[in-house]
């Protein structure tokens, strides 16, 4: 991660930036403090004080922008994760979702497991944050999803009146489970089997053969 620009704006002149633009320069150091702060010190060591002090700006000026910590970090982590939100198409929905799943697993185990608990704990407790964190974080995931699926209901791989939202929300339950509940591995093998287990359910019903004439 790129280190933090250090931009002290002062609380006074931050009062003039109210309705306007966020000045990016103060913007980029803020969120960047955000993640060099998570990743060394975890998502609950974070505050708004710790993230003030190390981008060198008022505590005021990260308030006027962002309604709550849980806001500031969710903004600094969507930025930050969406550029790798992959749609791989190699020729196979099989293929697709296992690379798709198996990428985010990787992220999860590694980097963004405590982070991702942190912002859904933060969800369940406050509705009006429940609703940012879909709409910059989670809805994005599932749209990269349905691209996959769309593309297996055009090459017959799953049935053309397949529920997509159901078989979404079939490939993420699970995923969500073992990340919160943490009894068991987001590995490869839990990736293949997740995957053949949906695409099992939706699968185009077999054609009928015709009899003998």
């Amino acid at each position: 991660m790129a280190k933090a620009a250090t931009t002290e704006i002062p609380d006074d002149d931050a009062k003039s930036l109210r309705g306007r633009p966020r000045s990016t320069q103060c913007h980029g150091a803020i969120l960047d403090s955000v993640l060099q702060l998570m990743q060394k010190e975890g998502y609950n060591a974070v505050t708004i004080e710790g993230v003030a002090r190390h981008a060198g700006v008022g505590k005021q000026t990260i308030y006027r922008w962002w309604g709550s910590r849980a806001e500031l970090i969710l903004e600094a982590f969507a930025n930050y994760a969406a550029d790798l939100v992959p749609t791989p198409d190699r020729g196979s929905l099989r293929e697709d979702l296992e690379a798709f799943i198996a990428a985010g697993f990787k992220r999860l185990s590694r980097d963004y497991g405590a982070i991702m608990r942190g912002l859904m704990a933060d969800a369940v407790l406050d509705p009006d944050f429940n609703k940012i964190l879909r709409e910059a974080f989670i809805f994005k995931r599932r749209a990269a999803t349905r691209v996959i699926l769309e593309r297996g209901v055009k090459r017959g791989e799953i049935a053309k009146n397949a529920d997509l939202e159901l078989m979404t929300d079939m490939l993420f339950g699970p995923v969500w489970f073992r990340l919160l509940v943490q009894h068991a591995k987001l590995d490869a093998g839990f990736a293949r089997q997740l995957v053949g287990a949906v695409i099992g359910a939706f699968a185009p019903a077999p054609r009928a053969s015709r009899g003998r004439e």
